[in-house]
């Protein structure tokens, strides 16, 4: 692990989970969030950028709903986060108004990034709150959010923000030490990872199991973040620690837990993150196998004359998924031709789709708006 330390300004996002917050039983922990503030305020202090991604607010709402333990139903724990959500953002604010550190708070769902436009807004507030020197506070939008529209859980949430943020590191702090190669609570023979440069389906295998009683991740949760950033270019720690000195102790590298990753990862910039993992596919292209070997082993555009057929009504500059004829997913790209004007052209020379078509661009997809499936595998 590189010693960001000696940097003079790094951009650090720190994932904070509902059981490194909260009272075994539910309620906010004064005492945890005091710790993890004073170690945040720390390398704030240092002159690093930081975002916090934060659980906790329907761990912190139940117990003041009267709820004994946290309510099953879909509508209770909206309520519960409806109460909590303030609770949290108020307690950080206080406890960061010590440092002189103004804090924002910004909620999110899905729908936030599915359209590209939404995706750098949410992108341009981020960055002028740490131009600024406060702390973004994000958090998912539990009140509204519907099923199809979640992250599934602030880890992967804490992924997808570290890596439209390009962030030189994303530290998520848990209840454990981080990876085993089983479960340290019931095996005291387990061996802990203190390094894992790439995530293999054997990795992803031995972390199973939820977590804690008020949260909704467990490490395998925590495992597939770490894939998905790595796979964006940022480095993943995942483990514990306490005190002032916990997050710049695992910048240094001596952090308790395991660190995701290397100093070769290639970044993925945000257009092609917002393609692979936020936007909405509206059709599909079948192209043949000259077209499969252009894009996945070439580097190449997508031509009308790799075209076999078109799916769907699509627009251009809309998402669409390329698939052989076999029914191999290859990837998704941004179209520069609705899907009326490819029926038209495919199969034929990208002069005469330009000319049918009245277009200035021969790709239907260029390669720099195209990601192929295979990134989920970079990691």
């Amino acid at each position: 692990m590189q010693n960001l330390l000696g940097k003079k300004k790094c951009r650090i996002a720190v994932k904070i989970g509902s059981s490194s917050l909260t009272e075994d039983e539910g309620g906010l922990s004064l005492s945890k969030l005091v710790d993890h503030v004073s170690a945040l305020a720390h390398i704030h202090k240092m002159g690093h950028e930081v975002v916090l991604i934060s659980s906790g607010a329907v761990a912190a709402g139940f117990t003041l709903l009267g709820f004994s333990s946290k309510p099953s139903s879909i509508e209770m724990k909206q309520a519960s986060a409806a109460v909590g959500q303030g609770q949290l953002i108020q307690t950080y604010a206080h406890a960061f108004s010590h440092y002189h550190i103004p804090v924002g708070q910004i909620l999110l769902t899905r729908r936030d990034f599915s359209t590209r436009r939404q995706f750098i807004n949410a992108h341009n507030t981020l960055s002028a709150l740490l131009q600024k020197r406060a702390i973004p506070i994000i958090n998912e939008n539990d009140t509204v959010a519907i099923e199809e529209l979640t992250f599934g859980d602030n880890d992967m949430l804490s992924a997808l923000v570290a890596g439209a943020l390009h962030a030189d590191l994303l530290i998520i702090l848990t209840d454990t030490d981080g990876v085993y190669d089983a479960n340290p609570r019931v095996n005291p023979q387990a061996k802990k990872f203190d390094y894992i440069e790439k995530i293999t389906p054997a990795i992803e295998e031995m972390a199973t199991g939820a977590g804690s009683k008020v949260g909704t991740g467990g490490m395998r949760s925590k495992i597939l973040a770490a894939k998905t950033a790595l796979s964006f270019g940022v480095n993943v720690f995942v483990g514990r620690g306490q005190g002032k000195e916990k997050l710049a102790d695992i910048m240094n590298g001596t952090g308790q837990g395991t660190y995701f990753g290397s100093s070769s990862l290639s970044t993925m910039n945000n257009k092609k993150q917002w393609i692979a993992f936020h936007a909405d596919v509206k059709g599909s292209l079948i192209v043949d196998q000259g077209a499969k070997m252009a894009l996945l082993e070439q580097g190449k555009s997508l031509l009308p004359s790799g075209i076999t057929a078109v799916e769907g009504l699509f627009q251009k500059g809309e998402v669409v998924e390329v698939v052989t004829s076999s029914g191999e997913r290859l990837g998704k790209g941004v179209v520069n031709y609705a899907s009326d004007l490819v029926e038209l052209v495919k199969g034929n020379s990208s002069d005469y789709a330009m000319a049918q078509a009245q277009a200035t661009k021969p790709e239907v997809i260029h390669r720099d708006e195209w990601v192929s499936y295979d990134w989920r595998d970079m990691s």
